[in-house]
């Protein structure tokens, strides 16, 4: 039976089944995690079929449906994140959204997740097991070991999530201008970071010819790319948070909520109160 933490998670863990029910929770979930441990089979993502095998792991989003059919015994942890998760005061919501918001972002995002890093792949299992052992524990469970888990968890998701291929170049191009967006994308809270002179400085480029370079190179200035960006994130919390839009202004780097809704309905041809409103 799946254990629910901090009311708002749910655990689930399954151990050699021939059939799975486990998609009940679909209608109330928000983000999910997804661990074949053994066995073999498919899994149905929105209308696609897609073979997962041992040591697989899958990231579903709010709007994802799936079906698993089974080939072989399988055995596999779900780790479900409850739409409640991000309405609850007493959850840093900013803190855990940061984590997951690259792949809420990841249009080109299907079939099972890919790894930029074998490490990470393989720290990964090991923490979704230490995760459903410790839920299992019922004498010596510790709530702050759970918390650390999941956030670590996140964290190596979202590291690997960030490599989000943004340029379509051929085999031949240069690929600095996809690590130059993969930067941006990963300091865009610290703009001191994202300036034309740090990262003309990062990526040994001219000062007076990063912007050159960047504009050539994605036919958007620096400058732009940053701020659609930004809108892009704040699209993001407005459709799935309930935060207030002066916090999602504050954390993104606009003056204020008048600010923000200004720049949005400049570029997006509607207020954020009226977005939010249609979303509902």
């Amino acid at each position: 039976m799946p254990r629910t933490i901090f009311e708002n998670i749910v655990i689930q863990h399954f151990d050699k089944m021939t059939f799975f029910e486990f998609c009940q929770y679909t209608s109330i979930r928000f983000f999910e995690v997804v661990h074949f441990i053994k066995g073999s089979g498919t899994i149905k993502i929105n209308g696609s079929n897609v073979s997962y095998h041992p040591n697989s792991l899958f990231v579903f989003i709010p709007d994802d449906v799936y079906i698993v059919q089974v080939d072989t015994p399988t055995t596999v942890t779900a780790i479900k994140f409850l739409k409640s998760f991000f309405n609850d005061s007493t959850i840093p919501v900013n803190d855990w959204f940061r984590k997951i918001e690259t792949v809420l972002n990841n249009e080109s995002r299907s079939g099972e997740f890919e790894f930029q890093s074998k490490s990470d792949k393989k720290n990964l299992g090991s923490l979704i097991k230490i995760l459903h052992e410790e839920n299992q524990d019922k004498e010596f469970f510790d709530v702050i070991i759970v918390q650390n888990t999941l956030s670590t968890i996140l964290r190596i998701i979202a590291r690997n999530a960030s490599q989000i291929t943004t340029v379509k170049s051929s085999k031949h191009q240069n690929s600095k201008i996809q690590d130059i967006i993969n930067y941006i994308h990963h300091h865009i809270y610290e703009p001191d970071l994202i300036t034309n002179k740090t990262l003309a400085e990062k990526f040994n480029v001219a000062d007076n010819y990063i912007g050159q370079y960047f504009k050539k190179q994605m036919d958007i200035s620096i400058k732009k790319y940053i701020l659609n960006y930004k809108l892009k994130l704040a699209e993001t919390r407005l459709k799935y948070t309930d935060l207030h839009f002066s916090e999602i202004a504050s954390e993104l780097g606009f003056t204020d909520a008048s600010h923000l809704n200004k720049i949005f309905l400049a570029y997006k041809g509607i207020t954020i109160g009226a977005f939010r409103t249609s979303l509902r």
